[in-house]
């Protein structure tokens, strides 16, 4: 990983599977202390660990807040989340 104090990571443990996944964000987690992080990702898996969640549609920002704010204005969030969980039922 750069030494960079801003990283930005596009959907990056797309083509891992779910126990790779996990140990590959228990490692960036410890790496990636005291910088800023950007994720660009469909997973909620991912999503839920950013303090700040930026809902984006036709390129425009629609919603930000922390996963539970999100989901507290039951709005694109909530039915992207609530979508993708459902398959896990």
């Amino acid at each position: 990983m750069s030494d960079a104090q801003i990283l930005i990571l596009d959907e990056p443990t797309a083509a891992v599977d779910a126990f790779r996944e996990h140990r590959l964000y228990e490692q960036f987690a410890q790496m990636a202390r005291n910088k800023t992080v950007v994720f660009i990702s469909h997973r909620f898996s991912t999503v839920r660990m950013a303090d700040v969640i930026v809902v984006i549609e036709n390129g425009q920002a629609i919603e930000v807040g922390s996963h539970e704010e999100l989901l507290a204005k039951d709005g694109k969030y909530t039915a992207m989340f609530s979508t993708q969980a459902a398959r896990y039922r």
